[in-house]
């Protein structure tokens, strides 16, 4: 990622100075990417509209994984992570002052371990990346957040026939 960088860098100031970098990296074809699959099952109560989510597996091409027991951990955090942008974190602004008042952790919803499925399973995918770093490693956390959401979305429709594209899916969007 740093060879990357430097090089994007310096392409962008023998162009004259130019300050958009994603465009400096396409035009030296180094792309830096992770890549993952996630799966859910989920249980919807259908008189309550409470959505359990049951299982989560997720597959994950980061790069070399050096230490495993800790990029798998830190894939269940993000797992965890995604049930709660999915299901329960909502941030609200008061349209009156544009304020946010549930702005800590005393008023806003997060996934405590009871939240937590009994099955995660975190399968990492053998990639070998040169261009990354010297180490080849990618970062994990934020790779097994970001597909969760949509998984347990697409659980949800699977199981209830109903698709709610407005996060988090409530019992009060279900019924």
């Amino acid at each position: 990622m740093q060879a990357a960088c430097r090089k994007a860098r310096e392409d962008a100031l023998a162009r004259g100075g130019g300050s958009d970098l994603a465009e400096a990296v396409r035009r030296i074809g180094q792309p830096v990417e992770t890549f993952g699959a996630v799966f859910v099952e989920v249980a919807v109560d259908p008189d309550l509209g409470e959505t359990r989510v049951r299982r989560i597996v997720g597959a994950y091409g980061a790069g070399r994984i050096v230490n495993p027991k800790t990029a798998r951990s830190q894939c269940i955090g993000g797992m965890i992570g995604g049930i709660g942008m999915a299901l329960m974190e909502h941030s609200v602004v008061d349209p009156r002052n544009g304020r946010v008042p549930n702005a800590n952790f005393a008023e806003y919803a997060v996934p405590v371990h009871a939240d937590a499925p009994e099955i995660m399973d975190v399968t990492f995918v053998d990639e070998h990346d040169p261009h990354v770093n010297p180490l080849g490693v990618k970062g994990v956390g934020e790779l097994a957040m970001v597909g969760v959401a949509p998984a347990i979305t697409n659980a949800i429709y699977h199981a209830t026939g109903r698709r709610i594209r407005e996060l988090p899916v409530t019992p009060g969007k279900l019924l």
